[in-house]
């Protein structure tokens, strides 16, 4: 559970960063896949879920936190796929408190995602 892991703070980190790729954020399907989605429209579908499941505290399994980081990172950093130099405008969130979040929730899920380091988050 994502409780038992990580600060409210992180968790809604999280999940406002998943709820940007159904707005500002543009996506492939090439992107997506590499992700560990199946397409484009897969990643919004999954993106909902997991936001919920999050902010439900349902446990997750550890490639759905490997997809959740890795979407998060990208949707954050990258300008031509994510919400990149507009996410402060879009989040109301500080790219230099984000980024120190972001290291904690990397360092926090280090071990739970360390199975798909260098490899496709896939089932």
């Amino acid at each position: 559970m994502a409780s038992e892991l990580l600060t409210k703070h992180e968790v809604e980190l999280l999940r406002r960063a998943l709820l940007e790729w159904g707005g500002p954020a543009r996506c492939s399907d090439q992107l997506a896949v590499g992700m560990g989605f199946t397409d484009a429209q897969d990643l919004l579908d999954q993106c909902r879920r997991l936001r919920a499941a999050l902010g439900d505290d349902v446990p997750l399994k550890a490639v759905d936190w490997a997809r959740t980081l890795l979407a998060t990172e990208i949707v954050f950093v990258s300008d031509l796929a994510g919400s990149g130099v507009e996410w402060s405008t879009t989040t109301g969130l500080a790219d230099e408190a984000t980024i120190r979040a972001l290291r904690q929730i990397q360092r926090k899920l280090a071990t739970t995602v360390s199975p798909y380091y260098g490899k496709h988050p896939s089932e």
